[in-house]
């Protein structure tokens, strides 16, 4: 998408915003830079998560049975931040496709009805 696409309220009343067709491609990377850090998070968890205790002596045990639900509870969390980020990165390119095939039905209805002329 090149042109600029302007969206406002129903009835053009209030509010709206106009973007290049680069510019969500732009927030869209930002968006697939933040999962792949998030990747890049859980699978350091996974590795605290699978790490045993040093010695067989009490303290040794007792820390690595304190930390497990802390890394538990970031994984969960991490988990939920992935999802969210993941459908979000969907709606953002299911609106740039809804909008490019707009623009593409619009520049054909336009072309069809010059050649009509």
């Amino acid at each position: 998408m090149t042109g600029p696409v302007s969206m406002s309220a129903p009835g053009g009343n209030g509010g709206g915003f106009t973007f290049q067709g680069d510019q969500i491609d732009a927030v869209i990377k930002k968006w697939k830079d933040l999962l792949d850090d998030l990747d890049n998070d859980y699978t350091d968890a996974e590795l605290m998560a699978a790490v045993k205790a040093p010695g067989k002596e009490f303290a040794s045990g007792d820390f690595a049975k304190l930390a497990g639900p802390s890394v538990k509870a970031f994984m969960d969390q991490n988990q939920k931040m992935r999802d969210y980020v993941t459908n979000y990165i969907d709606a953002l390119e299911a609106a740039k496709n809804s909008m490019t095939n707009k623009e593409a039905d619009t520049e054909a209805a336009l072309k069809k009805t010059g050649e009509q002329a």
